[in-house]
């Protein structure tokens, strides 16, 4: 389809050079980073990390959604990760979303009302991030121990500042 002949051309020069094949799925830092799925953001760059150094885990807004925890789960129970980054960033569209508006605009687009549909949109970033990380901190499926961090990513300046770290358990 031409609509994802960019992807299709993208693919085939990306496997034509392809070297990553060796790596494991055992990321080498021990890491699991979750982040917001804003083009912005390269969290592989933001740290200074290659392939295979971390799992990313993505979605709107970096929260703490009940998949998103399942995925953890595997990550730490079965990929070795000890750590756990959640990177959320200035600018955010979860912070900026007018729930109303949406709804709206979803049924005026399908004709369905996505009333059930929680957003996890962001009133607070500062708490929304506590949040998370006290998700993950008290998520009783993760070992005690695991560190979880919380970070703040400007999407200006491209700085990055941790703002609270703590332990599973």
């Amino acid at each position: 389809m031409d609509v994802f002949r960019d992807m299709v051309e993208g693919a085939a020069a990306w496997s034509s050079t392809f070297e990553l094949g060796p790596l494991h799925p055992i990321p080498r830092r021990r890491l699991a980073i979750v982040t917001c799925m804003d083009c912005r953001i390269d969290p592989l760059a933001i740290f200074g990390f290659a392939p295979g150094d971390v799992h990313v885990v993505r979605n709107a807004g970096a929260r703490m959604t009940a998949d998103m925890l399942r995925s953890l789960i595997k990550s730490v129970d079965q990929l070795e990760v000890e750590r756990i980054a959640i990177v959320h960033h200035t600018d955010c569209g979860a912070a900026k979303i007018d729930l109303p508006s949406l709804r709206d605009r979803v049924v005026r687009r399908t004709g369905n009302d996505p009333t059930d549909v929680d957003f996890h949109l962001i009133a607070d970033p500062a708490a929304a991030l506590a949040e998370d990380v006290e998700a993950v901190r008290s998520c009783p499926f993760l070992p005690v121990g695991t560190a979880v961090a919380g970070f703040v990513y400007d999407v200006a300046t491209g700085t990055t500042i941790i703002t609270e770290s703590t332990f599973v358990g």
